[in-house]
């Protein structure tokens, strides 16, 4: 149903934290709910609907989760345990609805049966990642008030680490008498999900805080069911029969929904792998049929790089989709031409909690992210808020059936300006309505007057046969005020020859655009999911070793 900003469902929680650190109504941005397929009832519990209403839908023997080594779990034992688990907690635990649960381990079907479990519960997941550290841990449990959690345990350490006050924690995969798979296995195999609202708050996931405090995003039960009903049903349009894999792990929204949601969502199955590299990645479609593939541009690069590329069977996929940071048109083409198959760019955020501008098929225009998802509306402003000409860059300004609730964070105000969620994205709408990627707005370079776009500069770059990876980035400078420096990775032994990238890329360019400084590396920073850490290369002595030209 539709609500006015701020306007909430009575709650069925108990713990009511998360919804009194909402911000405060003001500060929402407008939400689009009046599309039929986002018309949900009052009561809502994600987990039933993903899980409950799947198995009804579909039936309890199809494959659920695949995993390597065993045999694929099915919708039925996933269901099993599932409500196993939330027994355990609720029944051994005490944990009650609103409380805040963190769940952290390696991507495997366990972790997922825990959060379904957590939302089945009627708990508010709190999904980090495996490789988080205690420092980290711990500002994040002190911003949710976690006093539950659900680990791995392969990866219990840095949790203790952490010294949470109050924080007891149950592992799963281990031999302990206490382990919750070994608690749950004497648990009924049936569990009543509690009767949460559509407005509850189903999870709270963290920006990676890489350039200040962690903000906490809270989304709920009806936030979850939203992304799966506008992205996935409108644009990747998935099948019972299609097989999800991907490297983005479930501490991230990406790979929530794309391992996940999405695929039970629509009866469909998902490979959780560990190690999702491009290597691991290149040999698992074959090995398991995947038709549906969820990367990073990082990753699409790296797999047609590998010296075994061609051995590898890649005719089961039929979608392969690139978010979390931008693809560049180099790219795009270059996978075209080796698979024939378009992949389908778009942008997402966490606190928006999937991809929200995105086109398939025959509806892509490489170079741009694509138009915004059925659901969703998009538009270019200036810093007041005013709407821009096509063609001019400024800021991108969404809003759809999920709006950023940072939870307790001062910084609401500045994803949130004039009733629209401000992105920090630089874009330009094109007059046939496809919004451009430009720059992240902190990215764009201005030296000597003039504007440059990093990710202008990188896909020029990348379309050199010797580059494998570039970023580009502003350098303070005392004549120009900054000036365009390129980190570039090249093929195995290219040689190192700045003057003629910078040829290369003026032949591309206009002139100005052309990097004044390269800087060769052996490998560019990143996250744990490909995504570039920028300002590590924009920090003073970002050289390291690499060689300077």
């Amino acid at each position: 149903m539709t609500h006015p900003p701020g306007s909430l469902l009575p709650s069925g929680h108990v713990d009511t934290f998360a919804r009194d650190q909402l911000p405060p109504p003001e500060q929402w941005p407008g939400l689009l709910l009046d599309r039929p397929e986002l018309r949900y009832p009052d009561v809502l519990n994600c987990g039933a609907e993903l899980l409950d209403a799947t198995v009804e839908r579909f039936g309890a023997d199809r494959p659920a989760f695949h995993s390597p080594g065993r045999l694929p779990w099915s919708y039925g034992e996933l269901k099993a345990t599932v409500d196993r688990i939330a027994h355990v907690l609720t029944d051994d635990l005490g944990v009650v609805p609103g409380n805040r649960v963190l769940l952290r381990g390696p991507t495997t079907p366990h972790l997922a049966a825990c959060w379904l479990a957590v939302m089945k519960a009627g708990g508010v997941a709190v999904t980090v990642l495996a490789q988080a550290r205690a420092a980290e841990l711990a500002t994040m449990c002190e911003i949710a008030q976690v006093r539950h959690a659900l680990c791995d345990a392969r990866s219990v350490d840095d949790l203790v680490k952490a010294e949470v006050a109050g924080l007891r924690i149950t592992t799963f995969g281990g031999d302990g008498p206490d382990d919750l798979l070994r608690r749950g296995a004497t648990k009924p195999s049936a569990y009543e999900a509690v009767r949460t609202s559509a407005d509850d708050v189903a999870l709270i996931a963290f920006t990676s805080g890489t350039t200040g405090r962690p903000k906490g995003c809270l989304h709920f039960h009806r936030d979850v069911l939203a992304i799966a009903d506008t992205f996935s049903q409108h644009v990747l349009a998935p099948t019972p029969d299609d097989v999800f894999a991907g490297s983005p792990p479930l501490g991230f929204t990406f790979g929530l929904g794309g391992l996940v949601i999405f695929p039970l969502r629509a009866g469909a199955s998902a490979l959780l792998l560990e190690q999702a590299g491009p290597a691991r990645l290149l040999s698992a479609v074959p090995e398991h049929r995947v038709s549906v593939l969820f990367t990073a541009p990082t990753a699409y690069r790296a797999m047609l790089a590998d010296p075994s590329w061609s051995s590898y069977d890649l005719t089961s996929l039929r979608r392969c989709v690139s978010a979390g940071e931008n693809l560049p048109a180099a790219t795009w083409h270059a996978w075209q031409e080796a698979t024939g198959l378009r992949i389908i760019n778009g942008i997402g955020a966490t606190e928006l909690l999937h991809i929200f501008i995105s086109a398939a098929d025959a509806a892509v225009r490489p170079g741009t992210t694509g138009v915004p998802v059925p659901g969703w509306e998009a538009r270019v402003v200036d810093e007041a808020g005013r709407s821009l000409p096509d063609g001019e860059p400024g800021l991108l300004a969404v809003r759809g059936p999920v709006g950023c609730r940072y939870l307790a964070d001062p910084r609401q105000s500045v994803y949130v300006r004039h009733g629209w969620n401000i992105t920090g994205d630089t874009y330009v709408r094109e007059p046939d309505g496809y919004f451009r990627y430009v720059a992240r707005a902190d990215d764009m370079i201005i030296s000597a007057g003039y504007n440059i776009a990093g990710p202008e500069v990188e896909d020029a770059l990348l379309r050199h046969p010797d580059v494998t990876e570039a970023a580009v980035v502003g350098r303070p400078d005392a004549s120009r005020g900054q000036i365009a420096v390129a980190y570039v990775v090249l093929r195995a032994g290219a040689r190192q020859d700045a003057d003629a990238l910078r040829e290369f890329v003026k032949a591309e360019l206009v002139p100005y655009k052309c990097p004044r400084e390269v800087v060769f590396l052996d490998a560019l920073p990143r996250t744990a999911t490909g995504k570039l850490q920028r300002f590590r290369l924009r920090a003073p002595g970002s050289t390291g070793s690499g060689t300077v030209q």
